[in-house]
């Protein structure tokens, strides 16, 4: 009995009773439905639904000039993905977005998406690879007596643009503020490069000592770097800036073999700079073979606007020479309070004119007042850019 529940498994039951007729048709009838939504689905799987008359209709072959596809570069082929999406992004930002048309082909639409970010500015144009910025762009040099000089690559690509600080490229306020004098003093060189943000550029004196050291660390922290030569002031010899002094009485040739020993000293900088230069700058006739002798090597000039009486824009413009005044000498009380006062001058000047540029030495107060400065203008939206960004250039349209 069914109740009995020690009695054997399988014994001491009565015989089971067949299943109604009913039932029986019921479950043949289940049978056949699950068989009949297998064989649908088999169907689908394996039958057209339009996106496979999609892929049948593009060639797995290369276009005649070896080029492959552009719907296709970089994907696996059509129609052996049965995942492929019909609408998507493609590498250039582009939405991409596949329609079935009534005959079994398609059409493909792109339209722009939405792009957030700065625009990427070409590395290979401008700057260099941090990684790289401390070494020479071989093609950008020539290996003279005097050490390795800066010329035009055969691309026509100026040292002033290879080793140039890489900017937003935005038309906002923007300044640039150079510390001039490194390699003079070591302590004041080594603060400047360490201290300063990357966006201020540093100018190396020619006759400073452990001038490639320093080069070579400035360019690593991504500091943009100008090279300082010195020029005759207007009561030399009483005031004399140092040994390889271009001065007015010099031969064109005198004064070429000079800055050449000067350029020798180090590389990897973006243009020149005047150290003192008072009575030279004033010189038309002695200024001139100079400054073109910068202009052929795709360098910059900057005049740090300490001379009124400075030729400096008369010559550049003739030689198709990029050149630059500096709006403020920050630095003519060296006071740190001083100096950030000329600073917010600087800052007025740059509101007003679009950018503006300020020169100081590598005095421990200028470099205190200018790190804080331009920090909080940073902060304010402002720029600081290297000198190359705002260097006018009249060799270009």
């Amino acid at each position: 009995m069914g109740t009995d529940l020690h009695a054997p498994l399988g014994q001491g039951r009565g015989p089971q009773r067949k299943p109604p007729r009913q039932n029986r048709a019921i479950a043949c009838a289940v049978v056949l439905a699950a068989i009949a939504i297998a064989a649908l689905s088999i169907y689908v799987l394996r039958g057209d639904d339009g996106l496979q008359k999609v892929a049948s209709t593009q060639t797995d072959k290369p276009a005649g000039d070896g080029s492959v596809p552009a719907d296709t570069a970089g994907k696996s082929k059509p129609g052996t993905d049965r995942n492929e999406p019909v609408a998507g992004v493609s590498t250039s930002g582009a939405n991409i977005e596949k329609m079935p048309t009534g005959d079994g082909g398609y059409v493909t639409k792109y339209t722009p998406s939405d792009r957030q970010g700065p625009v990427v500015m070409d590395a290979q144009r401008l700057g260099q690879d941090p990684r790289m910025a401390d070494q020479p762009n071989a093609d950008l040099v020539e290996e003279t007596s005097d050490g390795k000089l800066p010329v035009i690559g055969p691309d026509g690509l100026r040292p002033m643009d290879q080793y140039a600080r890489p900017w937003s490229g935005a038309r906002g306020t923007r300044i640039a503020i150079v510390i001039s004098g490194l390699g003079l003093s070591q302590t004041g060189s080594q603060r400047a490069i360490q201290q300063l943000p990357a966006g201020v550029t540093l100018a190396f004196a020619a006759s400073g000592n452990s001038l490639q050291r320093w080069m070579q660390e400035a360019r690593r922290k991504g500091h943009e770097i100008l090279l300082q030569v010195p020029m005759e002031p207007l009561d030399y010899p009483s005031d004399d800036p140092g040994p390889g002094t271009l001065l007015t009485k010099n031969s064109a040739k005198a004064n070429l073999a000079l800055l050449h020993k000067a350029m020798g000293e180090i590389t990897n900088y973006t243009g020149l700079m005047n150290y003192q230069g008072g009575r030279y700058l004033a010189d038309e006739k002695a200024l001139q073979p100079v400054l073109q002798d910068v202009a052929k090597r795709g360098l910059l000039f900057l005049d740090d606007g300490s001379s009124s009486l400075s030729k400096t824009g008369t010559v550049a413009d003739a030689a198709q020479l990029p050149h630059v005044f500096a709006d403020v000498v920050l630095d003519g009380q060296v006071n740190t309070q001083a100096i950030l006062r000329k600073l917010d001058e600087l800052g007025r000047i740059a509101d007003r004119k679009g950018t503006a540029i300020g020169v100081a030495a590598a005095f421990d107060e200028s470099i205190d007042a200018v790190r804080q400065w331009a920090d909080e203008a940073t902060q304010r939206g402002v720029e600081i850019v290297g000198v190359s960004a705002i260097a006018r250039d009249d060799s270009q349209p």
